[in-house]
């Protein structure tokens, strides 16, 4: 598949890759497209996404993928949900390796080289851009000034819970004390 506007292809089948020299690539989505990311995400803006690389042959049954993803976006704010602006450049790189199983089941342990990945029939950028990005943006973005107020709430005549009361151990604090504080009036050191 190729896009358009560019001519450039925005997939690629591994059957179809060079197994001596690397392929290079460079993808940059449509508005359309990008309009369609930033919904997906729930981004406010996608104003630009650019994912740039190569993938190479790195043995008899393994590509090797490594890219640069730059991004500029518009965050909805965590607390005011204010536009945040964020910048991404992400150097991220993926093996593929023929034959390799996916695990399945309730428990997986996980490899120790997470960028291993079974072999596709097709690499697709925009879907690996996509990805990156999610795994890029930060998670709780925060408008400059924007703070979470603390708000206590209990029915008449009850005390509210604060943030301290909720922690596990908060409780076992006030108890090493005083354990120490009777631990010193048995044992005569303040006299």
């Amino acid at each position: 598949m190729t896009d358009p506007a560019t001519s450039r292809p925005t997939s690629f089948r591994t059957g179809g890759l060079s197994p001596r020299k690397p392929t290079r690539f460079s993808y940059r989505p449509d508005a359309g497209d990008k309009a369609a990311l930033a919904d997906d995400l729930g981004l406010i803006a996608l104003h630009r996404l650019e994912l740039t690389g190569e993938i190479r042959p790195a043995g008899r049954d393994e590509l090797v993928l490594e890219a640069t993803l730059t991004a500029v976006v518009d965050q909805a704010c965590s607390v005011t949900l204010a536009p945040v602006p964020a910048q991404v450049s992400e150097l991220f790189r993926r093996r593929y390796v023929a034959g390799l199983e996916s695990p399945e089941g309730e428990e997986v342990e996980m490899p120790e080289d997470d960028s291993v990945e079974p072999m596709p029939e097709v690499i697709d950028l925009a879907e690996i851009a996509a990805e990156a990005l999610a795994l890029a943006l930060p998670l709780y973005p925060r408008a400059p000034g924007a703070e979470f107020a603390q708000g206590l709430h209990a029915a008449e005549g009850v005390t509210p819970l604060t943030d301290a009361d909720l922690k596990p151990f908060a409780g076992l604090q006030g108890l090493a004390a005083k354990l120490a504080a009777q631990g010193k009036a048995g044992s005569g050191e303040d006299e």
